[in-house]
């Protein structure tokens, strides 16, 4: 379904993604995990049309979406989330929602004398985003504006937009951070139950234990390059991930000496 083939990047003559190759099948959860600075969210940039990748190409079906812009990706079914939300201030949650909703210009809530079926479209928006809000525990917000919200709230928030017009494939960058942990394992449930109606999942995160309830698989970056392509379980078995990400377990000799 999402491909990416021998994918590079480059900052100022830094390589942030060497050669990265991944894919997501239709009806996937995939994890994608790895130190600080390993190229995840730049990777998911270029996935979804906000960074153009500087060798390699992207594809969606037979789409090319190294080519397009992120409004276009975005359009095609392809939509992701941000690691640092940021919500507009006088815009009230439901408002932010229907944002999400790919109304034509000019429909709109505040519009008079709308033809009805531009009406019709209007209501199941509303409607979408009124279960949307109750699905992330933020119907009693619906009201409230949104740029006002606590981080976790904001970051929920960002999910329910996004999945608005019931996208194909939905990117994570880092979906649990600032939530706290009675929502994060509501999230787990809320997620399994969009993958469920026929959403396939990328999800950058650096809480395992949400990785394992979750993924399928689950790929490891390190300084821009896949170092593992594997179920959650096999993460701990495989050395070169422990060492990059996991840690390595410090080994005492009998004399004492680390």
């Amino acid at each position: 379904m999402l491909v990416t083939d021998q994918v590079s990047k480059q900052f100022g003559g830094m390589t942030v993604l060497n050669r990265v190759s991944i894919s997501i099948q239709p009806g996937e959860i995939v994890g994608l995990v790895g130190p600080n600075g390993s190229g995840k969210t730049t990777l998911l940039n270029c996935l979804s049309g906000f960074l153009s990748p500087d060798e390699g190409t992207i594809r969606f079906g037979d789409i090319r979406l190294d080519r397009l812009p992120a409004w276009k990706i975005s359009r095609l079914g392809v939509r992701r989330t941000f690691q640092l939300p940021s919500q507009p201030m006088k815009m009230t949650v439901l408002e932010a929602m229907l944002c999400g909703a790919s109304l034509p210009v000019g429909a709109s809530m505040f519009g008079l004398f709308r033809p009805k079926h531009r009406q019709a479209e209007e209501r199941e928006a509303i409607r979408r985003a009124h279960e949307l809000l109750d699905m992330l525990k933020l119907s009693h917000l619906t009201h409230q504006p949104a740029g006002q919200l606590s981080g976790g709230q904001q970051k929920l928030l960002s999910i329910g937009t996004a999945l608005m017009e019931k996208p194909s494939v939905l990117l994570l960058d880092e979906p649990t951070a600032g939530v706290n942990p009675t929502l994060r394992l509501g999230l787990v449930e809320h997620l399994k139950e969009v993958h469920k109606s026929g959403t396939s999942l990328l999800i950058i995160e650096h809480d395992m234990d949400f990785i394992t309830r979750l993924c399928h698989r689950v790929y490891v970056l390190d300084r821009g390059e896949v170092i593992a392509n594997c179920h959650p379980s096999e993460l701990k078995d495989n050395p070169r991930v422990v060492e990059a990400y996991l840690g390595a377990p410090k080994t005492t000799a009998v004399t004492g000496e680390e």
